[in-house]
């Protein structure tokens, strides 16, 4: 009994300290830990362990220094110039931009334009008929990548440009896709002459327990043909039935078709990812020199575990503070931290029309649960709630004043902060902006208001149910 007690305090004494060792932490999420700790010690070591250290280890940081390194060497003038904020952006957005350009060195280009996607279907045939174009390359990434009839649309039409001497490469994350890594069609791809890697590969999930951990996942979704096209939004590979999860379909997409100089940015975005996963260098990337054409500034933004903690909810909370009038965000996942959080109360204080839309049935109980801990918050500080209903809305949108816009795969969640790699776009032109405004406009004619008094009318088990999910959300 001795021995199991000495043991038991050496297990929770070390993991402690551990915990007070690190920096990165923040409080919250510290106490969160301590709290598991304590009333698991057992369990929530085994957890820790697995998943409580974000890295993805020395090599892999070592790496990734190396790869942005070669890509600021070698194409530094596909990145822009940070004294273009001055001559491209507002005054009153300028300090987003310039944040948003700290991150990975992607600056704005002038001279972009952007087509917005119905829906899956004209995303699909946009898609297919533009690789079914390419004429030297196609480069696609997915987080999730199915079988289904999208995913292999893609696919085919990947083997065709292949079959026609266009390169063509595409990576899939080796958990989101780990299905399609396995199945003929990959084989069938790398068969015809496709490029294929696998980003954070689970082939040794022992060493990646061992130096990682298993969730640290390639969120993105990066299309890119000829240099000249590229396609971003919250779209993966897949249909919005999206089999994997059909009780919550449709799974309602946003995505948007850009052309200009925008599109070497995004390419520089998968050649590090590429040259990540593979080692090769930027050499057998072609990059293209688009035309300005004289339509809107835009810059791409990438974030993930071995970029600077934080980037992405001080990027958002930037964001909010430049609004003036109005700002709408839509997300599937909102488990904002508190420079999330308290930048959307202060803009409501100060008089800003914050409308946020999310999905009313979750895929995720806990991100829901978390999620409506925050509400009362919220909605006392002026901010308008609208959970869509119909579907699993799946679209990460922002727009403010009318005039900028994000797109992309960050969702307001923990695991979009610290875990995965995203991209977006931050863009600034009053007529796309309009476009994405008036499709989440669509989005809250679908949905439900949430007022304070049916929050404060809530009964006391779901308020505490949510209110704990929350408090150990960073473990979660």
């Amino acid at each position: 009994m001795a021995i199991l007690l000495i043991f038991h305090a050496l297990l929770v004494l070390t993991f402690t300290i551990r915990i007070l060792l690190r920096d990165d932490l923040s409080p919250p999420a510290r106490l969160a830990w301590f709290i598991v700790l304590n009333v698991l010690p057992y369990f929530g070591s085994v957890i820790y362990f697995l998943f409580g250290e974000i890295d993805l280890g020395n090599l892999a940081n070592k790496r990734h220094k190396e790869v942005f390194n070669q890509i600021r060497a070698k194409a530094s003038g596909f990145m822009g110039d940070a004294a273009s904020v001055d001559a491209l952006i507002a005054p009153i957005y300028r300090p987003a931009f310039r944040y948003a350009g700290s991150i990975n060195g992607f600056h704005p280009v002038d001279g972009n334009t952007a087509d917005l996607m119905a829906d899956g279907g004209e995303t699909r045939a946009r898609l297919v008929a533009d690789i079914d174009a390419a004429t030297d390359h196609v480069h696609v990434l997915y987080y999730i990548w199915l079988g289904d009839n999208t995913g292999t649309d893609v696919a085919e039409a990947l083997i065709r440009a292949a079959g026609r001497g266009v390169t063509c490469r595409a990576m899939a994350d080796g958990l989101g896709s780990r299905v399609l890594v396995k199945s003929e069609l990959w084989k069938r791809m790398e068969a015809a002459g496709v490029h294929l890697a696998v980003a954070l590969s689970l082939k040794n999930p022992i060493r990646t327990v061992l130096t990682s951990r298993l969730d640290l996942r390639n969120h993105r979704k990066i299309t890119v043909i000829d240099g000249r096209i590229t396609y971003c939004g919250s779209r993966n590979s897949a249909d919005p039935e999206f089999l994997v999860k059909a009780k919550y379909a449709p799974w309602v997409d946003i995505m948007l078709r850009f052309e200009g100089p925008i599109v070497a940015q995004n390419q520089l975005l998968f050649a590090s990812d590429w040259m990540q996963a593979t080692g090769e260098p930027l050499d057998g990337i072609a990059l293209v020199s688009e035309p300005t054409k004289g339509e809107f500034p835009a810059l791409v933004m990438g974030d993930g575990p071995t970029e600077r903690r934080g980037a992405t909810p001080q990027l958002f909370a930037t964001l909010i503070g430049c609004a003036q009038r109005e700002l709408i965000l839509s997300t599937p996942y909102f488990v904002p931290d508190a420079t999330v959080l308290e930048a959307l109360c202060a803009a409501a204080h100060r008089g800003v029309v914050v409308t946020l839309i999310f999905p009313k049935a979750n895929d995720s109980w806990i991100v829901a649960a978390a999620s409506r801990s925050y509400y009362r918050r919220l909605l006392e500080a002026g901010c308008f709630i609208h959970e869509f209903k119909g579907g699993l809305l799946h679209a990460k949108t922002l727009t403010i004043d009318e005039t900028v816009c994000l797109v992309g795969s960050s969702n307001l969640d923990l695991r979009s902060f610290d875990l995965n790699y995203e991209n977006n776009i931050l863009l600034q032109d009053e007529a796309t902006t309009q476009k994405v405004r008036e499709r989440q406009q669509e989005y809250i004619a679908r949905a439900e208001r949430v007022t304070l008094p049916t929050v404060l009318d809530w009964p006391y088990h779901k308020r505490i149910w949510n209110n704990v999910i929350a408090t150990i959300g960073p473990v979660l």
